[in-house]
């Protein structure tokens, strides 16, 4: 819905996640998001650990960075922890650049599979971020 009315939210995390009276998944907290009929932007903003390559080395992007949140999700549903979090944010950002991605033993091939391929469109990683990140 956000997408075909040209709205990125840019800060898609579990905090910004609820649950309606019927089950039905709702976001909340719109303070980042911008209405973007080009759908270029270049802003960096939101939080570290769900942020996408390019917003990272300051590249335009487009909705694709709420999609990128997606698979950040989905991997800290089933682990427990966003997939990029390390103890400092140089290493969150090198490791979001490089889309260093460790799956545990426990997760099963469809899930690592499904959080794959929501970021297979990125066909250079590197491209995304300065070699001083």
């Amino acid at each position: 819905y956000c997408h075909a009315n040209k709205v990125i939210h840019r800060d898609i995390k579990p905090e910004n996640l609820l649950l309606g009276f019927n089950g039905e998944l709702k976001m909340a907290d719109f303070g980042w998001s911008v209405h973007a009929p080009s759908s270029r932007r270049r802003t960096i903003c939101g939080t570290v650990d769900y942020m996408p390559p390019e917003m990272i080395g300051c590249c335009v992007y487009d909705e694709k960075v709420d999609i990128w949140t997606l698979g950040v999700l989905t991997y800290e549903f089933l682990v427990g922890k966003p997939p990029f979090e390390s103890t400092t944010l140089r290493e969150t950002h090198r490791r979001i650049c490089a889309i260093d991605i460790k799956f545990p033993d426990f997760v099963c091939e469809p899930a690592r599979d499904l959080i794959t391929k929501v970021n297979a469109w990125r066909s250079d990683p590197e491209r995304y971020c300065h070699r001083f990140v």
